[in-house]
């Protein structure tokens, strides 16, 4: 299990607007890239995003659906990574001093993510979710200092793991 914290230097509703913001789920979160909406209105309750990742020579085709949304405080999704099982990934934004505490918790659910968890696989994903919230704080920092979205690094350079 993977809970991470990160102070981010913009308000919850900037932040809220990246984490809703379809075109930018690549630029954030590590490993993924072209996703697209697959069903309903992200972030809203029961919508679903398709994604692939790619894990070296690897290319996983992937989906996320949202399972609690609460804008712009709470958004908690449920990732499925087909044979590898499903895993919860919530995250709590909270006011602090005008910018935002996001507390990132992701671990397995089912499937063979969670049968094969282990401590090895603790600290890839600690890894992981420390790059992801770099990530998303670099891409609301730089959108609320312009007062706009920056130029998406996806679009520029790929993503790598």
């Amino acid at each position: 299990m993977a809970v991470r914290h990160r102070l981010i230097e913009a308000s919850p509703d900037d932040v809220w607007k990246i984490l809703s913001d379809v075109d930018r789920y690549g630029d954030w979160v590590v490993g993924t890239s072209r996703a697209e909406l697959d069903e309903g209105r992200w972030p809203e309750l029961g919508a679903a995003l398709r994604y692939e990742v790619r894990i070296g020579p690897l290319t996983l085709h992937n989906r996320t659906v949202v399972r609690r949304s609460e804008p712009p405080t709470v958004l908690e999704l449920e990732a499925h990574s087909g044979r590898l099982g499903t895993a919860r990934i919530a995250m709590e934004l909270r006011p602090w001093g005008g910018h935002t505490l996001i507390i990132l918790d992701e671990h397995p659910l089912r499937g063979a993510g969670g049968a094969l968890h282990n401590p090895l696989l603790d600290a890839a994903q600690q890894w992981r979710s420390r790059s992801m919230l770099a990530r998303l704080a670099r891409l609301c920092e730089e959108a609320a200092d312009e007062g706009h979205a920056p130029v998406s690094p996806a679009r520029t350079r790929p993503h790598a793991i």
